[in-house]
């Protein structure tokens, strides 16, 4: 095998804020910036030989299992942003890449770190794929968007409860619910115009268990005394639990 050249492990993807991915404010949308990173992270994987189609070869394909970004502020409409991501470590089953993200001039407005896990298209549980694991993971674990991996969340036991139904433009191509969709419904919880007023700083998500077509949710949020919203998406049939989340803002 060839010496690896760290640099060759980092990628960097531009991107233009459109204004479909703005809201009321001309702010980017939490869930278009989770996108940005996602493509970043598609276009690396893509490159370094571990995307989509190389893993489908194989019989797998990445599944988002958690993210946390911190925000220094939000992304405006036709603000140009550059995606810098690189994958970092292997933490049991997970794997995990940071991103940090700055804006035309070059200043840092948030970074974020992410865990993955590939997944058989059988079975539809985790499998390591050793031939990649010592070629592109560990060589940059001492290099940190965010020192602290991606953050585990606990239930959110009680709260105000939200119901969303998962409808056809919420699935992607592995038919299940887009992973930007959580952050969607999430944001979708909170008054006008509190959102108004207020953007996230800390943004966490676990993803739990898919979420297929037609599928309903209940989604509880609550509020602990530090100021941090957590909120947990609950199948409404089985009671299992789809998703979890906490905003700071």
């Amino acid at each position: 095998m060839n010496k690896i050249n760290k640099n060759d492990l980092i990628s960097t993807l531009k991107f233009k804020v459109t204004s479909a991915e703005t809201d009321m404010e001309s702010r980017l949308r939490p869930g278009a910036l989770v996108n940005l990173l996602i493509q970043s992270a598609t276009h690396s994987a893509d490159k370094l030989g571990f995307g989509y189609e190389s893993l489908k070869k194989h019989n797998l394909f990445w599944v988002f299992s958690r993210l946390t970004i911190n925000i220094a502020r939000p992304l405006n409409w036709n603000e140009v942003v550059e995606v810098e991501t690189w994958p970092k470590d292997i933490v049991g089953l997970l794997y995990t890449r940071d991103f940090i993200i700055r804006d035309g001039d070059g200043k840092v407005v948030a970074r974020a770190a992410s865990a993955w896990l590939p997944i058989d298209l059988e079975t539809k549980r985790p499998k390591r794929k050793e031939s990649f694991d010592s070629k592109f993971f560990t060589f940059l674990k001492d290099k940190h968007a965010l020192k602290d991996p991606p953050e585990k969340l606990s239930e959110t036991q009680e709260g105000e409860i939200f119901k969303v139904n998962s409808t056809y433009f919420d699935i992607d191509l592995n038919k299940h619910v887009t992973s930007t969709r959580y952050i969607d419904w999430m944001m979708d919880t909170f008054p006008i115009d509190f959102l108004q007023k207020n953007y996230p700083k800390v943004l966490s998500i676990n993803y739990v268990k898919e979420t297929m077509p037609e599928m309903k949710l209940d989604i509880t949020k609550g509020q602990n005394g530090l100021g941090e919203f957590l909120l947990e998406g609950v199948n409404s049939e089985t009671g299992k639990t789809s998703f979890r989340g906490k905003i700071i803002f």
